[in-house]
Formats: structure tokens, sequence, C-alpha cells
């Protein structure tokens, strides 16, 4: 007799499902939010080291944008695969209108 293979098939193009897609969500979110304390403790200790107002300052303005940034990451959707085909075939409406075909209107 010949041998079977039991391994699992992929037989769907489903994605990941939602409880997945959320836990990569919130561990992006985490891990970019992360740099947000250290920069804060940085700038503390930048301006104890050195009693330079502008220089911490620096230091804050660079850690100031770090959550809007998360907020962006962690919300997109996954990344599409390499093989995953472009799902959008809309018709080129326009492009027709731009070459000089009559576009005709009904008059009410």
């Amino acid at each position: 007799m010949g041998e079977t293979n039991h391994g699992a098939y992929l037989i769907t193009e489903a994605q990941t499902s939602y409880e997945e897609q959320h836990r990569a969500r919130v561990r992006r979110y985490l891990l970019i939010m992360a740099f947000r304390i250290p920069m804060l403790v940085l700038a503390s200790l930048v301006y104890t080291w050195t009693h330079n107002g502008l220089l911490a300052l620096a230091v804050l303005a660079v850690s100031i944008p770090i959550p809007w940034i998360a907020v962006i990451r962690a919300n997109d959707r996954p990344r599409r695969r390499r093989d995953e085909p472009s799902r959008f075939d809309a018709p080129k409406s326009d492009q027709v209108a731009l070459e000089g075909h009559p576009i005709h209107t009904i008059d009410g």
C-alpha cells in the first residue's frame, strides 16, 4: 500500500482570524510605544547632565510623533503577501472620457 500524506492543506484564501490580527496589532503598538518612555527618561537625563533645556526639548520633540506612528502602524491592515493577487478591477470609465469618446447624457 502507498503512503498517505496526513499534513494540513490550505484550501481557502481566508485571512488570519480577527483575534490573531488583533494580537499582532497590539504587539506592534506596544513595541513602538516602548520607545516613548526611554525617550522621556533620556530627555530628563540630558537636562540633568548638560543643563541645556534646548537639547532636552530636542529629545522630547523626537518623541512627540511616536504615539501617532504607533496608532497608524497598529491600525494598518496586514501586509499583502507576494502571492496575493490584486483584487481591484475597476472599469476605466474616466480613461474613455479622456480619449475623446462622446459622453451621452440624458436631459430630464
